[in-house]
Order: C-alpha cells, then sequence, then structure tokens
C-alpha cells in the first residue's frame, strides 16, 4: 500500500509515490536557461536551492498550454536529486494498494510509456502512475537531443 499524490497534465490524471514529492508550490519565480530543451521550463531558487523545472506535457508529447492559476509545481526529490515539475493542476492523495496496479496499456505512445510504470483505476477515473526516474532519464535524454 502506498499514498500517491495525483495531478493533471492535459486531461489526463496522473500520480506519483508521495515519498518523492517534497512540496507542491505555484508555478513564479521561473528563470528561463537560453538554449535548454524544451522540456526545460527554467530554474528557480528555492530557499537557495537551484532547481530545475521541467514540463511534463513536453515529455508526454503534449501542446504547451499557456500559464493558468492552477498550474503548480511538485518539486520532487529522486536518488539524491532535486528537480521540479510543471504540471496543469494538483488533485488529492490516494491511498492505493499495489496489487490493485496495472501494467500500462501497450497503445500508449512512446513518450508516456516511458514514463508511466502502472494504472490504478479508481471508482471514477483511470490514473497513470509515474516513475520520477523515468522522468529524470527523459528530460536527460531530451537535453542530449538538444546539445
Amino acid at each position: 500500500m502506498a499514498q500517491y499524490s495525483t495531478f493533471y497534465c492535459g486531461d489526463s490524471l496522473f500520480g506519483l509515490d508521495i515519498g518523492y514529492v517534497q512540496e507542491i508550490n505555484r508555478t513564479s519565480g521561473l528563470t528561463g536557461v537560453p538554449l535548454a530543451a524544451n522540456c526545460v521550463r527554467g530554474v528557480m531558487n528555492l530557499r537557495g536551492e537551484v532547481v530545475t523545472m521541467l514540463d511534463l506535457r513536453t515529455l508526454l508529447g503534449l501542446p504547451s498550454d499557456p500559464n493558468s492559476a492552477a498550474k503548480r509545481n511538485l518539486i520532487l526529490k529522486c536518488d539524491g536529486d532535486i528537480f521540479g515539475v510543471c504540471v496543469d493542476g494538483v488533485a488529492d492523495i490516494l491511498t492505493i494498494e499495489s496489487d490493485s496496479i496495472t501494467a500500462p496499456p501497450s497503445n500508449l505512445s512512446i513518450n508516456e510509456s516511458k514514463l508511466i510504470k502502472g494504472v490504478y483505476q479508481s471508482d471514477t477515473v483511470l490514473i497513470m502512475l509515474i516513475d520520477p526516474r523515468e522522468i529524470l532519464n527523459a528530460s536527460l535524454a531530451s537535453i542530449r537531443t538538444a546539445a
């Protein structure tokens, strides 16, 4: 059994193991990085630490979306790395039993299939569970391609 922080990206609902979520904050104070890969929204100063902010929409192959009041930053800590993910909005924290998680469908896009480690069907909605290590891997691959 694990707790997942859920959030929206486009019309889809995603979840991340809450153990990786350091904090959730508003999208503000981002400084652009010239010549950065498309997935890098910028960097921000988080209490003296420079944090790279990644755009999950770009990593999933979704079109960019103008800033809105609902957008949030998920600040994640994974394997000693701290980075942020810009999402369209946050939802709830769910407790999900591991035997309720199924394998992702085989018809996902290439970008989605790299990031999604499993799927949970609640009573009302399908939630795609993301592995933060794969977010890092996808962003590093995008950065290497841009270089």
